[in-house]
């Protein structure tokens, strides 16, 4: 008997205990069955009311007794007693608040954008590494030398000269703080339309008010641009280039090839307001250089082996191609990831900026830049290895380098798809370059830049026009037109158009520019060394030293 009551109990007081359990969940999940109810009155919402600066005068702040104590987990660090007081006498104002804010959001993009400017600046060092591991040992002083040299001479000419005549009439870059002085454009009117040709503001960044610092961090980042794009004739004209004539050259194309056609894409030129004027999508985009850098590196380089001519023993009496093999691969693979890393500076760095204008898109620009060079590194990879049975190196970096250079114009624009397939159509097309340039143009090109940076970076223009998808904004507008940057493939051919004209552009008037001023120079000073000192090696004759003294190094007969 009472053996059932416990039973009985124990029953009862789970039954019990279930429905405590259990009713939370049926009050959470079912409606309520309460009768209606009268509904209450609604109250008229508060009248707003404007914060006052004597607001701000009671807000705490620690105590120099619990700073004293220190402030090992950051809450005490970073409060109202920093911000600054432009009157002490009227203390903490609404105007200083906003001032800070404003200023925070300006130190936000100027810190971003020299860091990754810092990044583009070290991809010197992947040029260099790259371009002497492919060349012969026998040439690696001076090969090494030809890309230190070129970030002093390509920065002093671009100081001088090069920065007023690209950006000197941009206008005002909002993500900076203004670049006001930067407001001299010189145009012409055709068609009733006003082109704009070359800036007149900022010579020695003196000139006209430029002594600024928002200035300063545009001419640090865009400097970097151009140098990277005149380092690329040097992987060109490896092994038998006077240093005086890339001395030369290398002036020349900081302070008026380059600047000329980035004043057009970037600093408010022509090609920039196609859109504006003729209404051709956004006008010429090139988010970060794929045309402004790259090709227009690329057929200078073309330029410049063409009046060169291919080194001794590269092409056989039959016309044949030989093999001339690069001295040290470890450097060469070296130097493609440390472009691939100053790419993270290179690419997101474009947007100038990491705080408003839609820049947050900077997940998805490095996102873009690291498949494309997966994809281009694949591929290149892939289609060695199935055509000549070896997945060789050399071209494998080049595809890896060769999908960068693909997504820098349309990595602000695209998703991750078109990214993937923009840098996989590149990996293929640099193997294809290479192979057409040498055997059927017969012109040599020791590193491949013509292929990797003339041709993919035309590529990277074209492949804009097609997949860019309508998604990004920066601001609302891009080239003072309305709207997000719109390819073919999602409803916009006129941006097509555009990019064709810019990449005509290149191949027309820069590869001319840069043609002539090799062919001077070539008259006045000579292009080429003598057979005798491409034979023995340029390091001891232009530059009087070797690179690798312990090492004999043997001359073919």
């Amino acid at each position: 008997m009472k053996a059932s009551k416990s039973i009985q109990f124990i029953s009862q007081l789970v039954s019990l205990v279930a429905i405590l359990c259990c009713a939370p969940l049926a009050w959470a999940q079912a409606p309520g069955t309460t009768a209606p109810t009268t509904p209450a009155a609604i109250t008229p919402p508060l009248a707003s009311k404007p914060i006052l600066d004597t607001d701000l005068s009671g807000t705490p702040v620690p105590s120099p007794e619990s700073r004293a104590k220190g402030d090992p987990d950051g809450s005490l660090t970073g409060n109202v007693s920093d911000i600054t007081v432009a009157d002490p006498k009227k203390g903490l104002t609404i105007s200083d608040v906003a001032n800070q804010v404003g200023q925070n959001k300006i130190a936000i993009n100027f810190v971003w954008t020299l860091i990754t400017g810092y990044l583009v600046m070290f991809m010197q060092l992947g040029f260099a590494l790259l371009e002497t591991g492919l060349a012969r040992a026998k040439n690696a002083n001076h090969t090494m030398m030809m890309n230190m040299a070129v970030y002093g001479i390509g920065m002093f000419a671009y100081w001088l000269i090069g920065f007023a005549i690209q950006m000197g009439g941009v206008g005002a870059v909002v993500n900076l703080g203004g670049t006001a002085p930067l407001s001299a454009e010189f145009t012409a009117t055709l068609f009733g339309k006003p082109f704009g040709l070359f800036g007149q503001h900022g010579f020695f960044l003196m000139h006209k008010g430029t002594y600024d610092v928002g200035v300063m961090v545009l001419f640090l980042f865009q400097m970097v641009f151009m140098d990277t794009g005149a380092t690329i004739p040097t992987g060109a004209a490896v092994e038998r280039w006077k240093f005086s004539a890339f001395a030369v050259t290398s002036f020349l194309f900081a302070a008026f090839t380059y600047p000329l056609f980035a004043n057009w894409a970037w600093g408010g030129g022509w090609l920039s307001a196609l859109g504006a004027n003729f209404g051709l999508g956004k006008g010429y985009c090139d988010f970060a250089g794929s045309g402004v850098v790259h090709a227009v590196g690329g057929v200078s380089a073309l330029a410049i082996a063409m009046i060169l001519g291919p080194r001794i023993g590269k092409f056989s009496r039959d016309g044949k191609p030989q093999v001339i093999l690069a001295h040290d691969i470890v450097l060469v693979i070296t130097g493609c990831l440390i472009l691939a890393f100053g790419w993270f500076g290179f690419n997101p760095g474009s947007t100038l900026g990491a705080s408003g204008n839609g820049n947050l898109r900077i997940s998805s620009i490095a996102v873009n830049t690291m498949l494309a060079s997966a994809t281009g590194l694949l591929s290149a990879m892939l289609y060695m290895w199935i055509v000549y049975r070896k997945p060789d190196a050399s071209m494998t970096g080049n595809g890896f380098l060769a999908g960068l250079v693909a997504i820098t114009a349309p990595s602000g624009f695209v998703n991750p798809v078109g990214a993937a397939i923009i840098g996989l159509i590149a990996g293929v097309l640099v193997c294809l370059s290479v192979a057409f340039i040498e055997r059927g143009l017969k012109i040599d090109d020791p590193v491949g830049a013509v292929s990797v940076h003339g041709v993919c970076g035309i590529w990277g223009v074209i492949s804009l026009g097609l997949f860019a998808d309508g998604k990004s904004n920066y601001g609302g507008a891009w080239n003072n037109v309305n709207g997000s940057v719109t390819g073919l493939f999602y409803g916009d051919a006129s941006q097509l158009v555009a990019q064709l004209i810019g990449v005509a552009t290149i191949i027309g008037f820069v590869f001319t520019l840069s043609f002539v001023f090799a062919w001077v120079l070539d008259l006045l000073i000579g292009q080429r060394t003598s057979a005798k000192s491409e034979l023995e090696g340029l390091d001891l004759p232009e530059m009087g030293a070797v690179a690798y003294p312990e090492f004999e190094l043997k001359s073919p007969s």
